[in-house]
């Protein structure tokens, strides 16, 4: 086909890419890249550009919400069984005639099967999606509360009721990293960068809010054995929330969330430098240090929060504290770090967006140096002052709950496997402090007997010296970089501007034109072949026959 002289046309004004394919090109197929594309489910840019030659499509689902709904109710009540018998321990030792330590194993053994658990999530979550996984949390869920309801029988003797006490702690431990380890590959796949931290802060301030509910709930209820029995209750009526989740949005929030999970292998590899520059799980060593770092860091500050939550009574009683009292102190540090994260969770998705790295080095030590307090604090008559110390240490310790898994997100490029390995390091450490505390315990003959000064000490300590290490943490946020990097890209190539026709250009006689800058401008396409948008050159005049200018 030949075209006339299109210096007529009227000069400097600008054409979108319809108007060339109806005067220019009337037998060319044009692809408008401002309109929206299918669903993208690939998980890389270019691989998208390649097949189908147009941007992915990044969307918001208001039904986002009702999963994260799923998500705090659920997280709430898995977060209960694990602290449930920490203000009653003393209650629950003489009801069911078994020992204060044989207690302690009832949070224990959570922490323990809550290890391989939290590691295994990840595999299954990329095999079977966000939705099964929750499905089995569920049916964990109902079957603990059930199965510890019934060691309350009172026919049962002591060995067989406490068996069943522990098979229904395994139940619930099952059921509780589920929703931990989920959040932020949750709040990833449905989230953009305006929500995406908020998002991940409410998944995992849920279970201290849980475990909070039962330290006040708990020694309310009645006898031990009726407070568990509002324990499977309470296990029984949030079951119907799982159906708020859903797997996957149809179309990825965000560039991260369009990409396919990788696995805690490739994170294992990566953080030993057997990665490939160009592999995707490819870490810096850096990133591998602050990573290191903040595994540490969060696993103690989780691990301490874990152990006073089922030693309270322990800590406080001795000292003249009633179980009430001890259960409130624990509610304290829990409900003020949970209104401290609700509102610095928003600032730092739309105001401090990239001053994670900042906030945990100034949170830490504080917190650190708050716990060490506690050695001098817990005391006759202080019960002010220790309010005041649980107050600092919560909204310290749980604000830094959200901050860090997502910079353990952004450093590793890796939501599931990293909140994995995180969740794992606080039980793990929580698992530590419960046992070396409980054997530091003082003897019946002390004074004040069974009292916990040295196990605080040791507490403190610890936390204070991996807390300072936080002076060598980067936190680069390179996930929210390459995220607004592609936004920023792909904004651009929607908002496709023509060009003047007085600077229309040509190639050489007989050669196809083959380049433009395909990220500002649109192509139009003649059967197999491409047609860029013209260049900008001196000549006016184009001759187009086939899909060769001359």
């Amino acid at each position: 086909m030949a075209i006339e002289d299109i210096s007529t046309l009227p000069s400097h004004r600008a054409i979108s890419i319809s108007s060339l394919h109806s005067q220019l090109y009337p037998d060319a197929k044009v692809i408008d890249t401002s309109q929206p594309t299918r669903p993208i489910t690939l998980s890389h840019v270019q691989e998208i550009k390649e097949e189908n030659d147009q941007p992915p499509v990044y969307r918001l689902y208001r039904r986002r919400f009702t999963g994260l709904l799923g998500f705090i109710l659920l997280g709430l009540v898995t977060g209960m069984p694990w602290v449930w018998f920490g203000p009653i321990s003393t209650d629950t030792a003489q009801d069911f005639d078994i020992s204060i330590d044989q207690v302690n194993w009832l949070g224990n053994i959570m922490s323990c099967v809550f290890l391989p658990v939290s590691l295994l999530i990840p595999i299954f979550c990329a095999r079977f999606g966000i939705r099964r996984c929750s499905e089995v949390g569920v049916v964990m869920l109902l079957i603990s509360g059930w199965v510890r309801y019934a060691g309350t029988i009172e026919s049962l003797s002591p060995e067989s009721a406490y068996t069943l006490l522990i098979f229904g702690q395994l139940f619930s431990a099952i059921s509780q990293p589920i929703f931990q380890v989920l959040g932020p590959k949750y709040s990833e796949m449905w989230f953009d960068l305006k929500g995406r931290t908020t998002a991940t802060m409410v998944i995992a301030i849920s279970n201290p809010i849980g475990g909070a509910i039962s330290q006040l709930l708990s020694p309310l209820v009645g006898t031990p054995r009726q407070s568990i029995l509002v324990l499977a209750i309470i296990s029984t009526v949030v079951v119907p929330a799982i159906f708020l989740i859903e797997n996957a949005p149809p179309s990825p929030p965000t560039y991260s969330g369009s990409k396919a999970s990788q696995s805690l292998y490739s994170l294992l590899c990566a953080m030993v430098g057997r990665v490939r520059r160009d592999d995707p799980a490819y870490m810096t060593p850096h990133e591998r240090l602050d990573f290191t770092l903040n595994t540490l860091i969060f696993g103690v500050l989780a691990g301490a929060a874990n152990a006073l939550s089922i030693l309270s009574a322990q800590y406080f009683e001795p000292e003249g504290y009633s179980d009430s009292i001890a259960g409130l102190f624990g509610a304290t540090l829990l409900l003020s770090g949970v209104l401290a994260g609700v509102v610095t969770a928003p600032l730092f998705d739309r105001v401090l967006t990239h001053h994670l790295g900042i906030t945990i080095k100034i949170l830490v030590p504080i917190a650190a140096g708050a716990w060490l307090s506690l050695i001098w604090a817990i005391k006759p008559n202080n019960t002010g002052g220790i309010f005041a110390i649980m107050a600092i240490i919560g909204i310290c310790s749980l604000i830094m709950l959200p901050v860090g898994l997502e910079l353990a997100v952004e450093v590793t490029r890796n939501a599931g496997s990293s909140a994995a390995i995180l969740w794992c390091s606080g039980n793990a450490f929580g698992i530590i402090f419960i046992l070396a505390e409980g054997a530091l315990r003082a003897s019946a003959t002390a004074s004040p007997p069974y009292n916990m000064h040295t196990a605080l000490v040791l507490h403190g300590v610890i936390v204070m010296v991996v807390g300072s290490s936080v002076v060598f943490v980067r936190a680069k946020q390179a996930r929210r970089e390459m995220d607004e990097r592609m936004a920023q890209q792909l904004d651009s190539n929607r908002h496709v501007e023509g060009v003047p026709m007085d600077t229309l250009g040509t190639s050489s006689s007989g050669q196809s034109i083959q380049s433009i800058d395909k990220e500002e401008n649109g192509w139009i396409q003649d059967g197999n072949k491409s047609i860029p948008l013209p260049d900008e050159r001196d000549d006016t005049r184009a001759e187009v026959i086939g899909t060769v200018a001359r």
